[in-house]
Formats: structure tokens, sequence, C-alpha cells
């Protein structure tokens, strides 16, 4: 066998590998060191057979233990329910507009509200509920079925075209994509739309817009423009714009008719969870 090199400077034996000479040594590991990597070992054991930790066909092996973190969660849940149970009871029972009158009922409701919409209307509306292009704002005082905490509470209920038979329900026509009226009337209603906030730069469309928004618009926006609460038709001279106040935004909405949905929230939350959303959505600033 061909004797190892020794190193000058450590005096420990090398392997013989060399790198831009730089000499590889063949040094054991600390004795500390290994015996933290067997213990390792022998702990990740130990816990394959304590715990639950290998997948199988039909599920996973439970462990001796037989411990489930989903059942500990659950019974975590169910205690802080029971803790809650209280004003959870006194808030189911309290109408809407009275929650108010109770300081500590108002606070219960504001903060499991605030929980609930981080969870279930965040993603759409935004964390601050500012909305999005298509996801409305809620911050603001621009409601297209009304902003009272009741009005509210029956659109996070049954949500907007959804599958539920009180769900809120409007469709503007598809003028374009249905083919009834023109791309040159589409062109002089948008310029007419334009117009009711001053951004339009047509006065010659604005005028033959006005007669196409009379026959086909003013029967749900109003025959000025500022849209009606009960069916759902927004205000088109606020210039507040769900999906853009542009003139290629109005003319797309006016082609496709858009119809964004909510998803109905009763059946997926709780009574008193949905209450306490309607509280606090309607606390935000916009709420009326």
């Amino acid at each position: 066998m061909k004797k190892r090199e020794i190193d000058d400077v450590t005096g420990v034996e090398t392997t013989g590998h060399e790198w831009d000479g730089v000499k590889e040594l063949n040094k054991p590991l600390p004795k500390w060191w290994l015996f933290t990597f067997y213990a390792t070992i022998v702990w990740a054991v130990g816990y394959w057979i304590v715990y639950p930790a290998w997948p199988t066909f039909t599920g996973y092996t439970t462990g001796v233990l037989g411990y489930s973190q989903r059942a500990t969660v659950a019974d975590e849940l169910k205690a802080a329910q029971a803790a809650q149970g209280q004003l959870r009871d006194l808030l189911e029972k309290t109408p809407l507009d009275q929650i108010r009158t109770s300081p500590d009922l108002l606070r219960f409701a504001m903060a499991g509200g605030a929980a609930a919409f981080q969870t279930n209307c965040g993603p759409c509306h935004g964390r601050g509920a500012q909305g999005f292009t298509g996801y409305p704002n809620l911050n603001d005082d621009d409601w297209l079925w009304g902003g009272s905490i009741a009005d509210i509470h029956k659109t996070i209920s049954f949500g907007i075209r959804s599958d539920q038979k009180d769900a809120r329900i409007s469709q503007m026509p598809r003028y374009g994509l249905d083919k009834l009226i023109d791309d040159g009337q589409i062109n002089d209603a948008a310029e007419f739309v334009l117009s009711l906030t001053g951004k339009s730069t047509d006065p010659a469309a604005v005028a033959k817009g006005r007669t196409v928004f009379a026959d086909q618009c003013a029967s749900c926006h109003g025959p000025d423009g500022k849209g009606k609460q009960d069916q759902g038709a927004p205000d088109l001279a606020d210039e507040i714009w769900l999906y853009g106040g542009s003139r290629q935004a109005v003319i797309e909405s006016i082609r496709t008719g858009r119809g964004g949905m909510m998803p109905a929230w009763a059946g997926r939350l709780d009574p008193v969870t949905i209450k306490s959303l309607a509280v606090y959505v309607h606390s935000l600033g916009g709420g009326k």
C-alpha cells in the first residue's frame, strides 16, 4: 500500500487529494459532532414510532401516541368558542342595528369580523378592503346594493350572482357580444358616459351617444346616469369605476356586460361570523 503523506504544518495524514496546491487532510470529525449526528438518527426513529409519520395507501401510521394535530386544533377551536360562548350567544340574538349600543359586544364583533375578513374576503378585496379592478373598494361610500348594515349583511350572506336563490342579481346586457347594438353605437354610448365626468373629447359622439344611452341604458342607470341601487346599477357620474374609467374600459364594459360574481357565505360561515363580518365591513368608512 502506498504510504500516505503527512502534512508538515499540522502533522496530519493527507488523503492524497490536492486542489491548486491545497492538500486535503484525512482528519476525522469531532466526536461531539458524531455523537450528535447519531443521536438525531435515534431521535428520528423514535419519532416515527411514537408520532404519525409514514403515509400508507389508506391513510398514515398513527404512531404509539395516536397524536393528531388536526384533532388538537379542532379541540382548541371548540375551547375558544366555549370561552366566547356568552358573547357569541348575545351577538346571535342581538339585532344588527343594536350591536353598536353595547361597547363590549361591538368590540367582540369587530375583532371576529376583522379576522374573518382577512381569511375569507381579503384575497379578493385586499387586506385593507381597498379593492382591485373588478373587486369593489369597501372603504368608500359607493354601494351597488346599499351600504346599510342590513344591506351589507344580505350581500355577504347570499352573494352576488351566486347559486343562492336570494342572491343579489343584476345583469348588464352584452351589447357587443350579442350584437344588440353596433360598434359605432357602443363608441358613442361610451363617449356619453365619459361626458358625465367631463372626460369626453368628442361632442358629436356625445350627442349621438345620449340617444343610445336613453334607449338602452337609462332604464337601469337612470336618465342622468346616477344609477339605481335597487337594481344594482352603478352610478356612472361619480368617477368611481369597478373596471376602470378609461375610454377602452368603458367600451369593454358596454361590449361584454362584465358581470362579476361574489360567493354566498351563508352555509360556509356560521351566522355569528357573518354578522361580525357585516359589522366590520360597515365600520370601514363607507357604511351608511
